[in-house]
């Protein structure tokens, strides 16, 4: 029996997930995390070839030309192939505010993922959680099915015995009826549960270990990732601004040109090949100055600019907001806990009232109206402390969540 027993329990120490791997899991296997790291990757990309943009360029590339009619002084046919090297002397600062503006953009990229690792880790915890109260909803209410189900093989047989009606055993049977339901509908909620926490996680959840959540302690309050995604956001927005303002500003290029020819049907005079060029170096240097546009560039400067000052007042919103969270999650955290002392005492008070209850029962002294109301008392009583206690973890976590803290760094 005990080497029985043993097989039914390996599975479940096995495959037990604590609530700080299934984070670890959460956090690498996630798909929205991985979309997230994808596009930092792309905006990385972005900002390297930004920075690239300073070096000089490099052309190769060649023509060939055939005239039908060609001139007595041209050749019919020629060719060419040349390398040019290009260098932007002086571009008003577009360069580096596009830089700018690119680190800016990657770092609004970070902060958004690291938002949604941070809410996704709130999700989870409360998940976790909720799965927990359900399961000691369930716990309670089978605990209460194996009573009521003794009581209803002990009133059968009174029943055939003829000392109790008909309408005692089916009032009782009803009894273990609804509770079988009550079952039902418990683990149907569990399962539910479980299915949304693995899509968030991804993987399969199957069974869940203890886990706790360190009690909040002398913690600051740092500004939300969300926040500094706009706050990062807004920073582009002025970089995007000084760029487009550089258009106003000389545009200073040179440039190198060195190509080589061929030629076939060289044109001739007096039986002599006119000489043409074999090879060819030239220098350029061009000066480009916006002197009148109708001001299409200062309407889109200042296009960029509302756009930041519309930015400005979402993150003074995002600010109250999260000032407000704060403090909520501290009252939740208080209320929480006298939630647990009164639901603890009435635990007790009801675990008591049962015990007197069952006997009187059993003396004949109360009927099963009396007995039911008194174990349906002290299911509740049950379920709802283990919910309280539970429920203080997640206020833990949502406190730890708007301070803009890792919850996964708080988990004993």
């Amino acid at each position: 029996m005990k080497i029985k027993f043993l097989f039914l329990i390996i599975p479940a120490l096995i495959y037990a997930d604590n609530l700080k791997s299934i984070l670890d899991f959460a956090t690498v296997n996630n798909k929205i995390v991985n979309s997230n790291a994808l596009t930092e990757k792309a905006k990385i990309k972005e900002l390297e070839s930004s920075k690239s943009d300073y070096y000089p360029t490099v052309d190769v590339g060649g023509f060939y030309q055939r005239l039908d009619d060609a001139s007595p002084f041209a050749p019919g046919t020629t060719y060419s192939g040349y390398a040019k090297v290009g260098v932007d002397l002086y571009d008003g600062g577009r360069k580096s505010n596009t830089i700018k503006q690119n680190k800016a953009i990657l770092d609004s990229s970070k902060y958004n993922s690291l938002a949604y690792k941070k809410s996704l880790q709130l999700q989870i915890v409360q998940d976790f959680y909720n799965i927990k109260s359900a399961k000691s909803a369930l716990d309670a209410l089978k605990d209460s099915n194996i009573q009521i189900s003794a009581e209803l093989d002990r009133v059968k047989k009174f029943y055939e015995a003829g000392t109790v009606t008909e309408d005692d055993v089916e009032r009782l049977n009803a009894a273990y009826s609804n509770n079988i339901y009550r079952i039902s509908s418990v683990k149907y909620q569990i399962k539910s549960l479980k299915k949304i926490l693995g899509i968030k996680v991804g993987k399969k959840i199957e069974t869940l270990d203890d886990s706790s959540i360190k009690i909040p302690k002398n913690l600051q309050k740092e500004l939300s990732d969300d926040i500094l995604a706009l706050q990062a956001n807004s920073s582009s927005l002025t970089y995007s601004a000084n760029n487009i303002s550089s258009a106003y500003y000389p545009q200073i290029k040179v440039e190198d040109t060195y190509s080589i020819y061929g030629y076939q049907d060289k044109p001739s005079m007096g039986g002599q090949e006119i000489k043409q060029l074999d090879n060819q170096n030239k220098l350029m240097l061009t000066l480009n100055i916006r002197l009148f546009d109708m001001g299409v560039i200062s309407k889109q400067k200042e296009s960029l600019l509302l756009q930041k000052e519309a930015l400005q007042k979402q993150i003074e919103q995002y600010q109250d907001e999260q000032d407000v969270n704060v403090a909520l999650a501290l009252l939740k955290i208080d209320m929480t806990k006298a939630q647990i002392e009164s639901a603890k005492s009435a635990l007790k008070s009801s675990t008591i009232a049962y015990g007197t209850v069952s006997k009187k029962y059993a003396a004949g002294i109360v009927d099963y109206v009396t007995y039911l109301d008194s174990l349906s008392v002290k299911t509740n009583a049950k379920a709802q402390y283990e919910k309280a206690l539970n429920d203080l973890q997640i206020a833990y976590a949502s406190y730890y969540y708007y301070t803009n803290k890792n919850i996964k760094d708080f988990i004993k």
